[in-house]
């Protein structure tokens, strides 16, 4: 019977590689090729090799390496995301399991079909909590499965993992990968105009003065930030913001929107969507200085400077602060 797993690429880290390749992977290098391995050796080589973690960290090594070796089979699917883009990739596991060992990081492989993309802003509240756990590798449930075949499902609850087997400090981390998942759903959902106020506002509580281009006028500058508000005095920062739901900007944005800039000038291009490498790579030789914001960069600003942001930015992206015992 296939099954369905979602298969994480490091953060998103590794999303180039998996699609390029046409490729999953997992890393934990030292342990050689898991084939030569059954589940008691490779756990007695994992406590050889990482003595200093906790037993129940072990253990969930064990089970993501064992599963991805042999439980993941031949004619499987594959879920993995893209956070930058904020889209799901499916695809088919077309090989048995692989040992490269001409890749020093992530030599454990499987082929890979990529099939479609589905945007996260598509999914149900349950599945979007079900596919956020930040395990390496977990098995996809039925009904998130249908639904992420267009399917018409009763959503249950989302899937549980056995916390005794999970120490805390994952707990946690797979908790806070989870608010910010749901606080780029919350951007996401904002309109153009509730993004550059937003925008707009982070800037504010970094210190700086803004002034907002009235829509259909920016002539490449939706925000221009300074220390005076009117961009008479240096830095000057000139802000782009885009908001499109999976779609990367291109070169030939970053390049429009160097064209009008003047040299003393400093560019932040803000865009939910995402960059292409060879957007990135225009923005690497910019003759002026120029910061590419994703929705993960975005988020992990606004995190940073919440308290000093003012009421009315507050309003945009209303958040409440969790304690978490140490």
């Amino acid at each position: 019977m296939k099954q369905t797993w979602m298969i994480r690429a490091e953060g998103g880290q590794l999303i180039d590689m998996f699609l390029s390749k046409n490729i999953t992977a997992i890393g934990w290098y030292p342990l050689g090729d898991l084939s030569k391995y059954d589940k008691d050796s490779l756990l007695s080589k994992i406590e050889e090799k990482w003595p200093q973690n906790k037993p129940g960290r072990n253990r969930n090594i064990l089970s993501v390496l064992f599963r991805f070796a042999n439980e993941v089979k031949k004619g499987d699917t594959v879920i993995t995301y893209d956070p930058s883009r904020r889209v799901y990739h499916l695809g088919e596991i077309v090989s048995e399991y692989q040992y490269d060992s001409t890749n020093d990081e992530w030599p454990n492989i499987r082929k890979v079909k990529w099939e479609k993309e589905i945007s996260r802003d598509r999914l149900s509240t349950n599945t979007k909590n079900t596919l956020g756990s930040t395990l390496t590798l977990f098995k996809v449930p039925d009904e998130v499965v249908d639904e992420l075949h267009g399917k018409q499902i009763e959503h249950g609850e989302p899937i549980k993992h056995n916390e005794n087997d999970i120490e805390e400090d994952f707990i946690f981390e797979d908790y806070q990968a989870k608010s910010i998942e749901f606080i780029k759903d919350k951007i996401s959902n904002l309109d153009w105009e509730e993004l550059q106020r937003l925008v707009a506002g982070l800037l504010r509580a970094m210190g700086y003065k803004t002034k907002i281009s009235p829509r259909g006028s920016d002539l490449g500058k939706d925000i221009v930030a300074s220390p005076d508000g009117f961009g008479l005095e240096q830095p000057r920062i000139v802000v782009e913001v885009k908001h499109r739901q999976g779609s990367a900007m291109g070169s030939q944005e970053i390049r429009s929107f160097l064209g009008g800039r003047h040299k003393d000038d400093k560019g932040l291009y803000v865009s939910t969507g995402g960059f292409t490498k060879d957007a990135k790579y225009e923005a690497d030789r910019a003759s002026i200085p120029l910061t590419l914001m994703d929705i993960d960069s975005l988020v992990f600003e606004i995190l940073n400077n919440y308290e000093q942001m003012d009421v009315e930015t507050k309003m945009l992206l209303p958040l409440k602060k969790v304690y978490w015992p140490k």
